[in-house]
C-alpha cells in the first residue's frame, strides 16, 4: 500500500495579506463624533467608506455632509456591504446593536473601538463589562466574525478638523487573528500620521479601553487633545 505523502507545515503557504486599500470599510455609529471622524479620515485617504446608523436617512444625510464618496445606509446594509466594520456606537447600545447584526457581520473583520466609561463629579472612570471588555463582549456576540480592538485613543475633535492634515498618534491593535490584526494595522496606517501597533490578544483589551479615562483627565487638565506614541518600535 502506498503511504500518503506527509505535508511539511513550513511548505504550506500563509494566507495572502489583504489588499486593504481595495476594501470597503463600514462604520457603525458613523453619525456620532468618533465614527464620523474616522469615516472622514479614511475616506480622505482614499478608502471606500459606508457609514451606518439606525435609520438610512440619518446616515445618508451625514454621508452627504462628509462628501469624499462616503455612502450612508442603515446598520444592517452597512454591515453587509463592508469588508471591515468599525464599531463606534455608544456603550449603552453596544450589545443590542451587535446582537442584531450577527448574521450580517459573519465572516467580517470587526474593529471594536468602544470605550465603556462612566462619569461622575470626579470625571471619567472605566467600567468593566461582564465579558471583560467591550471587545470581548463583541467577540462573544459575534462568534462567526473576526473581532479586533483598535482606534480607542483618538480625539474626535482632531479627526473631524479639516484644517489638520496629519493625526499624530499610534493606534494599539488587539486580536487573536493575526491576519485580521495585520489588516487593521494597515488600515490605521492609511491615515497620515497614524501607525498601527500590535498590542496583544483580545483578552488584554480592557486596559486599553480603560486608558481613555486617563486621557480625558489629561485633556481636561491641559486643555489638549492628547494621543499616544509607542516608543522604540
Amino acid at each position: 500500500m502506498t503511504q500518503p505523502e506527509s505535508v511539511n507545515p513550513a511548505a504550506v503557504a500563509a494566507p495572502a495579506p489583504l489588499d486593504v486599500p481595495s476594501l470597503v470599510v463600514g462604520v457603525l455609529g458613523g453619525t456620532g463624533d468618533q465614527g464620523r471622524g474616522l469615516a472622514y479620515r479614511l475616506a480622505k485617504a482614499g478608502q471606500q467608506v459606508v457609514i451606518g446608523s439606525r435609520t438610512a436617512e440619518r446616515a445618508e444625510a451625514a454621508a452627504a455632509e462628509l462628501g469624499l464618496g462616503v455612502r450612508g445606509a442603515d446598520n444592517a446594509a452597512c454591515a453587509r456591504e463592508s469588508d471591515i466594520v468599525i464599531v463606534a456606537v455608544p456603550w449603552d447600545g453596544h450589545a443590542a446593536t451587535l446582537e442584531a447584526l450577527r448574521e450580517e457581520l459573519a465572516g467580517k473583520i470587526v474593529v471594536d473601538c468602544v470605550n465603556p466609561l462612566g462619569f461622575d463629579k470626579q470625571g471619567a472612570y472605566a467600567l468593566k463589562p461582564e465579558e471583560g471588555s467591550a471587545a470581548q463582549q463583541a467577540a462573544a456576540l459575534l462568534p462567526d466574525s473576526r473581532v479586533t480592538a483598535a482606534f480607542h485613543h483618538l480625539s474626535a475633535v482632531l479627526l473631524q478638523d479639516a484644517a489638520i492634515d496629519e493625526i499624530d498618534t499610534d493606534v494599539m491593535v488587539l486580536g487573536d487573528d493575526r491576519a485580521a490584526t495585520d489588516a487593521v494595522q494597515a488600515l490605521a496606517a492609511r491615515i497620515p500620521g497614524m501607525r498601527g501597533i500590535y498590542a496583544g490578544r483580545l483578552r488584554n483589551a480592557h486596559q486599553v479601553e480603560s486608558l481613555v479615562a486617563n486621557l480625558i483627565s489629561v485633556n481636561r487638565r491641559y486643555k489638549a487633545h492628547a494621543g499616544l506614541r509607542i516608543t522604540d518600535v
